[in-house]
This record gives C-alpha cells, sequence and structure tokens, in this order.
C-alpha cells in the first residue's frame, strides 16, 4: 500500500488500474525468491513507478478470486504491507499499462472491489477517528448553541489555564514523522544524504522547541488534561524517538556510509510506519474514553513491530559479523555497522516507549 502526506498532514494512498480490467487495485504480485516485503516493493516499482521505505510487518490480508490463464478461478491470499513513497518515477516498467493515481483513504476503498482490502485502506489512519478526537470543549458548545459567545469568551478569559498540550503533541508528532520519512530516504538514497541528514537535523530542532513550549506550559498551568507526569514522560518518550533519528542520521555522516545492509533498510521501514502508527494514536488522546478500543490497538501494533525489529536486529549483527569477522580489517567495519543498528534499534525501542505512555493514559482516563 503506497501512502504519502499532503501538506495539511492527511494520508493518501496510490491505486493502479489492472492491465486487463482495468479496475482500480493495489499494486500486487507473486512473491520472489526472497522477503515477501521486498516482493512488494519490487511490484510497487514496476506496476506504480514509486519506491520509499517499506515495513516488513504486513499492515494484513485481503483474498480475492482470480481467473487463471487456465480459466480456473481461485482465491489468493494478499498480504499487504505499507510503503512510504519518497519519489514518483517519470518512466517505470508498466506505465504503458496501468494508469496510478492518488486517492484519499475514503475514496480509495469505494473505488478498489475487494471488501476486505477497502476496509483495510478505511483501517488506515482512519479519518473518522481523527474526525472524531477534535471535540469542543463543554463551554464553547454553549456559547456556540446560546449565541452569546461574546459573554462566554469573556468568562473563559477568568478561568484557569489549561493549555494546549493536545496542539503541542501533535506539532510533535508531525515533526517525528517529517524526520522518520527523511531518514527513510536516507538509507533508501545515499546519494543524497547530506539533504537528507540536514532535514533530520531541522526537523530535531523544531521538536526541541515544542518539547520546551510543553514544559514550560505544564509550569504555568492549572488544570491539565492528564497526570502532569504522564505529559512530560509521554512527550520526553516522543522527543527520544527523534533524537536517536538524529543520532542515526549524524553516524551515518560521521563514517560516510552510502551502502546500507538489507536489515537496516527493513529496520529504517519499521519506524517509518512506527511513525505512522504514532501520527494517528496521539490525536486521539483528545477523546480517551470514546477511542480506547482504538488507541489499544495502535499501541499494540507498534509493541509487536519493536518486536520484530529486535529480530531484525539480531540478524543484522550477525551478518554483519560473519562478513567480517575473516577480514584484517573487519573489526572496524563491523564497529560501524553495530553502531547503526544501535541507534535503529533505540528509535524503535522509543515508540514502544510512546505506545506504553499511550496505554498509561487509557488505563487511568478510558
Amino acid at each position: 500500500m503506497p501512502y504519502r502526506y499532503n501538506q495539511a498532514g492527511a494520508v493518501s494512498v496510490l491505486l493502479v488500474t489492472s492491465r486487463e480490467t482495468k479496475r482500480w487495485v493495489a499494486p500486487k504480485g507473486n512473491p520472489g525468491n526472497g522477503a515477501p516485503h521486498l516482493s512488494a516493493a519490487v511490484e510497487a516499482r514496476e506496476e506504480a513507478g514509486v519506491v520509499g521505505a517499506i515495513c516488513p510487518i504486513p499492515l494484513g490480508q485481503y483474498r480475492y478470486r482470480k481467473t487463471r490463464k487456465t480459466g480456473a478461478s481461485l482465491m489468493v491470499d494478499v498480504d499487504v504491507y505499507p510503503l512510504s513513497v519518497s519519489q514518483e518515477l517519470d518512466e517505470w516498467k508498466e506505465a504503458g499499462e496501468r494508469t496510478r493515481r492518488w486517492f484519499s483513504l475514503g475514496d480509495a476503498a469505494d473505488m478498489v472491489d475487494e471488501p476486505d482490502l477497502a476496509a483495510l485502506i478505511r483501517s488506515f489512519n482512519a479519518a473518522e477517528f481523527s474526525k472524531a478526537a477534535k471535540r469542543n470543549s463543554i463551554i464553547a458548545m454553549v456559547a456556540d448553541k446560546s449565541k452569546v459567545s461574546p459573554m462566554f469568551a469573556w468568562f473563559q478569559r477568568l478561568l484557569p489555564k489549561t493549555g494546549n498540550f493536545f496542539e503541542l503533541f501533535e506539532s510533535h508528532s508531525r515533526s517525528i514523522v517529517a524526520a522518520a520519512d527523511a531518514l527513510g530516504r536516507l538509507f533508501k538514497d545515499g546519494g543524497a544524504r547530506e539533504e537528507h541528514i540536514r532535514e533530520i537535523n531541522e526537523r530535531e530542532h523544531d521538536a526541541d522547541n515544542i518539547i520546551r513550549e510543553t514544559l514550560l506550559t505544564v509550569r504555568q498551568t492549572f488544570l491539565t488534561p492528564f497526570d502532569r507526569g504522564a505529559i512530560t514522560s509521554l512527550i520526553g518518550a516522543m522527543d527520544d524517538a527523534i533524537d536517536e533519528m538524529q543520532a542515526a542520521a549524524n553516524a551515518v555522516d560521521l563514517y560516510g556510509i552510502t551502502e546500507f545492509e538489507p536489515e537496516m533498510a527493513d529496520m529504517v521501514g519499521i519506524v517509518v510506519d512506527s511513525a505512522r502508527v504514532m501520527a494517528e494514536a496521539i490525536p486521539l488522546l483528545r477523546d480517551v474514553s470514546d477511542n480506547g478500543g482504538r488507541l489499544h490497538e495502535l499501541t499494540e501494533r507498534l509493541v509487536r513491530m519493536e518486536s520484530h525489529a529486535d529480530e531484525v536486529h539480531r540478524a543484522g549483527l550477525k551478518s554483519a559479523f560473519l562478513e567480517h569477522s575473516a577480514e584484517s580489517c573487519g573489526a572496524m567495519d563491523f564497529i560501524v555497522k553495530r553502531e547503526i543498528y544501535k541507534h535503529l534499534e533505540r528509535i524503535v525501542d522509543s515508540f514502544e516507549d510512546i505506545a506504553n505512555e499511550i496505554d498509561s493514559i487509557v488505563i487511568d482516563h478510558a
């Protein structure tokens, strides 16, 4: 499922037309000899002309009936992997056979024929959850209904400050998503690493300004939506994630790395998708009571991805050790790769910490 964010922060997904029936479908194909998610990335490039960071953990699965050349109509199970698009190619293998188009989540779900795929698209950073999370305060609703807004505005100014914590959380999450996307491009396109590294550093500076404002607001605010410790712990875990992204990018810059191991790319794919999941979860904190179930689903995925990242991390370290153990100068190469793996693992660990902080808030307030 190729996806991207627009300037407003909304998610769009890319669909292509099938070669024969010209109906709208997600890019797909038969698995090759390698890992399934890498086969999915190849299909996205060949059918839709897009490349980017792909997460090795599937979003889910759907079934559809495919007619073979023999005339047989057989059920096929399809695993769907999220692909954060960093580049759209002008020319690609099946450009003359297919049409590609970006859709909003709702429109994309309406365009595909497979009910399970439509449900999977709708659940992908579902707009209804973000919309449901944005509720007005009681005073604002009363003012709107009574048509005496000036009086209530005057009255509201007399109340203790409540702080704009949700806006700060969401602004910080947008910085994390942008930094994760830049990290995905860095590990995909080593040739433009200077620009990607610069963007990651700039996004981290933006996040630093937000966390300073958050901590200042905690000190100055009389009424907070959650316990003050929960607020500082959540924003702290979020800041740890982007700090480690910066550390990983700076390590790439320091050691002049331009080529990356497959396991590194897989871990970065997990980072990018973890940022997407977190960005959906944060706005739902505006109404924990109504969104507790969805928040639990999202945090559960973050925890599963961290567990999978641990396996990838171990496999990557083992592969690097075996590759360089027999070389005369291999120790230094292994140390450099281990440093990169360490930062990538810490990024994913930070997302698990974010999930745990959100779960704690849900337990206390749902």
